[in-house]
């Protein structure tokens, strides 16, 4: 069930695409901003159950996080492939490659990849601690994929809103952290 309401709005831009509603450009931005949202959603409970202690809301959430993060990487080659629609031709996109809004999207979706490609339960039982080190790329992937956005936008205030929860999760994560350390050290 969690990966058809993922899926509906990749299904409704590809709809919108097919029956000629909507132009491969037109789709840039939905695409591009549904990955964002998505690895925001997957980053987010880690640091707010340690900030907060571990609920049954976040429990839950962190038991689909890595169902978030490759729906994630399943929008960002949505995205790809919308772009490679649009340019049409292979020597075209590489012509763009220099602009550095354009290869810092190369990057986070490299820097996607492969978190996206070990995120199930065999890798990470044949990785053991390194499983957890490779999947911490998703935070440059972040970082870069904010990067691209703005970029390619210039609309700062949607990706400083989409950043926002992330920053405010990892800066309670660090208070926390903080203030349990001056606690322990006082004791």
């Amino acid at each position: 069930m969690l990966w058809l309401v993922l899926a509906l709005p990749a299904g409704l831009m590809v709809g919108r695409f097919v029956s000629g509603e909507a132009l491969a450009m037109d789709l840039y931005h939905p695409s591009g901003e549904m990955s964002v949202r998505l690895m925001v959603l997957a980053l987010l409970p880690g640091p707010l159950a340690d900030a907060f202690g571990p609920n049954r809301f976040l429990r839950a959430w962190l038991a689909i996080r890595r169902n978030l993060g490759v729906a994630a990487f399943g929008y960002a080659v949505l995205h790809l492939a919308i772009y490679a629609l649009d340019m049409q031709q292979l020597s075209a996109m590489l012509a763009e490659l220099p602009i550095p809004g354009i290869w810092t999207g190369w990057l986070a979706l490299l820097a996607m990849a492969i978190p996206a490609a070990i995120s199930f339960d065999a890798a990470m039982r044949r990785l053991g601690r390194r499983w957890k080190t490779l999947q911490r790329l998703v935070y440059p992937a972040a970082l870069l994929s904010l990067v691209h956005w703005l970029l390619l936008d210039w609309a700062w205030g949607p990706a400083l809103v989409h950043l926002a929860p992330l920053v405010v999760a990892w800066l309670l994560r660090f208070t926390m952290r903080r203030g349990r350390l001056v606690s322990r050290s006082i004791a």
